[in-house]
């Protein structure tokens, strides 16, 4: 992918949790380029995954009878939400020197799911 004309707006898209109402925006719009609509389809796929994990682990704390169950399913959390904030923080400094912001399989995923439905 060249250096794209438009980072500001595909920067915003890479922004978590906040990014995925433009996103969806983008999506849902039909004259978009390629670019816009491969990051937000990248940017929604992080974000619905990062969440259901995250709803998954804190429903799974809640529901623990055991306090060292329910700190490692804390701990899991916070190191997902981690990972997460910095993939999304990879990608926008890959965004901005010019390389292609994707992830090896992650990517293929989000457009083999959104291409069908946007």
């Amino acid at each position: 992918m060249k250096r794209s004309p438009y980072p500001l707006q595909l920067t915003i898209y890479l922004i978590p949790i906040v990014g995925l109402i433009p996103s969806l925006w983008t999506l849902s719009g039909q004259n978009q380029s390629s670019d816009k609509r491969a990051v937000s389809r990248l940017s929604v796929t992080l974000t619905v995954s990062w969440l259901m994990a995250y709803s998954v682990l804190s429903l799974g704390e809640t529901l623990m009878p055991s306090t060292l169950w329910s700190m490692r399913l804390l701990y899991l959390n916070g190191i997902l939400t981690t990972g997460y904030f910095l993939i999304d923080l990879i990608l926008v400094f890959r965004l901005w020197q010019g390389k292609s912001p994707k992830i090896p399989g992650l990517s293929g995923l989000a457009n083999q799911v959104f291409r069908s439905k946007f």
